[in-house]
């Protein structure tokens, strides 16, 4: 006889899942719709997914699909308890009067994710399976679907107290006719499911629960009576509920056979290319991959990294059908750059697919690039749009294409709330984690950490550098489990690929760069200015970076005064507001950049986060640089002389000027500010070792000088007792213990994936996102002073102003859209402690706290552009962006 909602008790069919008009949406129909779409969303997926995670299951894949829908679809089996159905007064009476009693003392348990785990406990288990620990494991995924797992003790508070008897009569009802519907053929064959595939579950139940809760697409009520047709109808609506996401179905994009030229010439858009020496071997490594991979390319500057990137995700995604791609980024601004190329690259190779891609960071609401390919959404003929489902909080990875932060993809591996959701965006992609050693010790834990994930999903992984360290190369390969002892060392340039064929390596030939005279010049600021103007008396296009946002400053109005308009200046720096900083970018980028009017005579003065947030093809005729470790150092210089062109006969040769790097003394780290900003041990080799070289010779000297300051070994003989001792046993010593602190804090806030599931989140906080309320771990996957992002707004007549002398608006009121937008675009980040405790002691106006795009800032009115807070001014300046006049910059001051 077929099963019908008529057929069901009153009291069994009238429970509800989501309040509203009565009589609601009732709970079976609700569980029926989320399975329908936990199953639609697997036939989108492609079958190396399903195969992988059929395995840890122990099932075959046909039957896999449907067991993982009907456990997702068992997720809100908790709310069948007198606490929750209490929550809305209509379907509370409505349940009274179906003769559902509610005992004040059965109402204490309201949490319905939990009860669901709990209670279902009894029927899963009851239905003769022989291994239960696999049930409780299923359970722990599919009641983490608002956020965060349960713990033990959680669960064991989870069964309503004194509940009648009518409440389990109910719910044993609504389960045989839900599981009778969905009668998953099988049994698990694992005694125990592994953590990863516990993830995958959980994420998969808070998708299909996200979706399957939107009543645009799941109305209300018993949409037919037939529990079989009900079911039927709700996988037609969830694959009409993907196409409208854009959630596609799985296509590779590599469908015929290319030769790696052919490649190179699509990805760059220029057929008559060839690939270069290093993406030609990656590709002969490639050739015949095994399973997923990890594919480690360590190569200078310029050797087209980038493009290598696209071509391994091409040749990986076909040998293993990964769903996707996303490549990570060190910041925001390098992901905003890198969005572009690899726009080009997937219109390149879409075919007739229609592939989302999303811009994956807290900034990408402000770039005009997704608001393009939002607006294209759904227009036909066009291979590469961007869904706005998927660009809201925590989606984002789950589009199949993406290129954001690193941050992102590390909150994965933290016990932040919906983690698990990311882990399963994550799983069977192919993810690029660039300048890998850009990371301290405690952000590199942490990738470390989402490598042993990423391997565990079935996930293929591209790091790339070009100036890594052997022991972070070491640490790297060891959580891919890459023994040390099986680790070839090629010379560099080299290429390691570890897949199910062992680890190979690989060098290759890499283009030669013009020597570069290496020359000291005073720490001083008025040495580097006089530095400065002497190389602009010989025309030409030149940079000086700086180590902090100070310095930068006041070098910019030095030069200002002292140059007139006889050079052009350029300050680029962190400290703008997000708009102002975006305009500076395409500033230089016009000045400096591969396509830009180069001017005849200018300066950039910047600060680190240049080489940070312009990813781009600099040139320069000359540099000067604060000492700075030797890896950066290494890249700044990569970007002297690097094209052909007609120089300034001044310029003829390259020269970079480093000051503090005279070798008769360490300069001044303290006075400077310089040991705030870097590490000092490593500040002190690079000194020691870098200030008794005449020249550089590119990319040769790059891993010869890398590893010798990142080794333990010696010092050179000449040093001077005080700085050797000072190097040696002050700073090492204050270098070793800081390592060993920032690697035990990765260990013990990473999730591990080798836990057994239910003690993984033992002694784990729960943590939060930036702008989100919570305790415990912080929203940190880079350590530094705690920040805010704030807008700085102008005291006019009437409430504030974007502007000096703009519109006014009522902070007290509800702003429109427009306005919101254009204030959430003048947002910038700040570490000053002064200012950070400042603003959070104030609590947000209406105007910030009611609109979503600005609930997470703080706004900063300034009067007649100023705050005095104690000893500390702050001014904003169009010119030189946010001034601290007062103490010195605190340690971690943003750059």
């Amino acid at each position: 006889m077929t099963a019908r909602f008529s057929h069901l008790t009153p009291a069994a069919r009238r429970l509800w899942a989501k309040s509203g008009e009565a009589p609601g949406h009732g709970l079976l129909a609700h569980l029926l719709d989320v399975a329908a779409v936990a199953e639609v969303l697997l036939e989108h997926e492609p079958p190396a997914t399903l195969e992988h995670f059929a395995r840890q299951f122990g099932l075959p894949v046909p039957a896999f699909a449907r067991h993982a829908a009907a456990l997702a679809g068992l997720h809100d089996f908790g709310k069948a308890i007198p606490g929750f159905q209490d929550k809305w007064p209509e379907g509370r009476q409505a349940d009274e009067a179906l003769g559902l009693p509610f005992p004040p003392r059965s109402l204490s348990v309201a949490e319905h994710a939990c009860a669901s785990a709990a209670l279902l406990w009894e029927h899963l288990s009851g239905l003769g399976i022989p291994h239960l620990l696999w049930i409780r494991h299923a359970l722990q995924a599919i009641s983490a679907h608002h956020g965060y797992h349960f713990n033990q003790p959680e669960f064991n508070r989870a069964r309503p107290p004194f509940e009648p008897a009518a409440w389990a009569e109910a719910r044993r009802e609504i389960f045989a006719a839900y599981w009778a519907v969905l009668a998953p053929q099988g049994i698990p064959q694992v005694e125990a499911l592994s953590l990863p595939a516990v993830q995958w579950l959980a994420g998969l139940t808070s998708v299909a629960d996200w979706i399957g809760s939107n009543p645009d697409w799941f109305p209300p009520g018993e949409r037919e009576d037939s529990l079989a047709d009900y079911h039927a109808d709700a996988c037609r609506r969830a694959g009409r509920a993907l196409a409208a996401i854009g959630w596609s179905r799985s296509a590779v994009l590599l469908r015929e056979a290319a030769t790696v030229d052919q490649l190179i010439g699509r990805i760059v858009q220029r057929p008559e290319s060839s690939a270069r020496p290093l993406q030609r071997e990656a590709d002969r490594l490639l050739d015949g991959v095994r399973g997923p991979a990890l594919l480690l390319v360590e190569a200078p500057m310029g050797e087209g990294k980038t493009e290598l990137a696209f071509l391994a995700h091409l040749r990986l995604q076909a040998a293993n059908r990964h769903r996707g791609l996303y490549v990570a980024l060190p910041t925001q601004a390098t992901g905003n750059a890198l969005f572009r190329r690899a726009l080009t690259f997937l219109r390149a190779f879409a075919g007739d697919a229609a592939l989302d891609m999303q811009l994956v960071h807290g900034g990408a609401a402000l770039s005009d690039d997704v608001r393009r390919l939002q607006g294209i959404y759904g227009a036909p003929g066009e291979s590469v749009t961007s869904s706005a489902w998927f660009s809201q909080r925590r989606r984002p990875l789950l589009s199949p294409y993406g290129v954001g932060t690193v941050d992102q993809a590390l909150f994965a591996a933290l016990n932040v709330k919906h983690h698990f959701v990311r882990l399963w965006g994550l799983a069977n992609r192919v993810v690029v984690l660039d300048e890998v050693h850009a990371y301290d010790s405690y952000t590199g834990g942490l990738v470390e950490a989402l490598l042993r994930w990423l391997k565990a999903l079935g996930s293929s992984v591209v790091l790339m550098s070009a100036t890594l360290p052997a022991q972070r190369r070491a640490a790297l390969l060891r959580a891919w489990g890459v023994a040390d002892e099986d680790a070839p060392a090629p010379a560099y340039p080299r290429l390691l690929l570890a897949d199910e064929r062992g680890l190979q390596g690989a060098t290759c030939a890499s283009r030669l760069l013009p020597s570069i005279r290496l020359q000291a010049v005073g720490a001083e600021l008025d040495s580097l200015a006089d530095c400065a103007l002497e190389c602009l008396r010989g025309g030409g296009c030149g940079a000086l970076i700086v180590n902090t946002v100070e310095r930068a400053q006041t070098l910019y109005l030095g030069l200002r005064e002292r140059l007139g308009d006889s050079a052009r200046l350029l300050l680029f720096h962190a400290r703008f507001p997000a708009d102002r900083r975006g305009e500076r970018e395409r500033e230089v980028l016009a000045a400096f950049g591969a396509d830009g009017e180069r001017p005849a005579r200018a300066l950039l003065i910047a600060t680190q986060v240049a080489e940070q947030s312009l990813d781009i093809d600099f040139d320069f005729d000359f540099m000067l640089s604060d000492l700075a470790p030797v890896d950066l150092l290494l890249q700044r210089a990569g970007r002297l002389h690097r094209h052909r062109r007609t120089r300034p006969a001044a310029h003829a040769e390259a020269r970079l000027f480093v000051a503090g790097l005279a070798p008769e003394r360490l300069p001044d780290l303290k006075g400077t500010g310089w040991e705030y900003v870097y590490d000092p041990y490593i500040l002190g080799r690079t000194w020691a070792l870098l200030s008794r070289e005449a020249e550089l010779q590119l990319p040769q000297d790059i891993d010869r000088l890398v590893q010798a300051v990142y080794s333990k070994d010696g010092l050179p003989a000449d040093l001077a007792e005080a700085d050797r001792a000072f190097i040696e046993d002050e700073a090492y010593g204050s270098h070793l213990g800081k390592r060993q602190t920032e690697q035990m804090m990765a260990l013990n806030v990473a999730i591990d994936p080798d836990a057994e599931p239910q003690a993984a989140y033992v002694q784990k906080c729960r943590g939060y996102e930036e702008g989100e309320e919570g305790l415990g771990l912080p929203n940190y996957t880079r350590l530094g002073e705690e920040s805010v992002s704030l807008v700085p707004l102008h005291v006019v007549a009437g409430g504030w102003s974007l502007t000096a002398d703009g519109e006014a608006f009522d902070p007290d009121q509800p702003l429109p859209d427009t306005l919101a937008r254009a204030l959430h675009a003048r947002q910038l980040r700040t570490s000053r402690q002064a200012l950070v405790r400042h603003l959070q002691a104030v609590e947000a106006p209406r105007a910030f706290a009611e609109h979503p795009l600005l609930r997470h800032l703080k706004p900063l009115p300034l009067e007649q552009g100023c705050l005095t807070l104690g000893r500390l001014r702050l001014r904003l300046d169009d010119e030189l962006g946010l001034v601290y006049q007062g103490p010195l910059a605190a340690p971690g001051e943003q750059a």
